[in-house]
């Protein structure tokens, strides 16, 4: 989550240089969200702050860069409604959820979506050639799709009747 205030001033930069390294500090951040997960599950070390900033420091690694791309032009606007609409969405969900004493934790298909999500990210933040516009479209539409099938999952089992014991 630290390193969000540099991926934006790195892709504002719009230098290729600038460009390798925000798309270094993206995968990097990616991966290290997935190892500490990993780690706090594996070791039993799960706590309630880390169950709420976990999903926060996802959103924003996304987001941020996302919005900066697309404000600048490097970035289609629709996939970044999309996103954002399903991000803002599934969090006031959690919010209303955790208020009411339930969680509701990641899915495989939600880490699945993050990740996907990066990819995108990291194919518009770097300086490729324009051979690369179709392959970086079909990433996004991937993670669009994907962005908004986990987003109705969440929905869905929200929905569910809990079962009394």
């Amino acid at each position: 989550m630290l390193l969000v205030p540099v991926l934006v001033v790195l892709i504002l930069e719009r230098t290729r240089e600038a460009s390798y390294a925000a798309a270094a500090v993206l995968v990097l951040g990616g991966l290290s969200d997935g190892l500490d997960g990993y780690l706090a599950r594996r070791h039993h070390m799960s706590t309630r702050t880390g169950a709420w900033l976990d999903p926060l420091s996802d959103k924003l690694l996304v987001v941020a860069p996302m919005l900066t791309l697309a404000a600048i032009s490097r970035f289609p606007w629709w996939g970044a409604v999309a996103i954002v609409a399903r991000e803002a969405a599934v969090t006031a969900l959690r919010a209303v959820r955790g208020a009411r004493g339930t969680s509701m934790p990641a899915t495989e298909i939600a880490k699945f979506k993050t990740a996907s999500q990066v990819l995108a990210v990291t194919l518009y933040v770097l300086p490729l050639s324009s051979d690369f516009g179709p392959v970086r479209l079909a990433v996004l539409a991937v993670a669009v799709a994907v962005t908004l099938y986990s987003g109705a999952d969440y929905f869905v089992r929200a929905l569910r009747p809990t079962p009394v014991p």
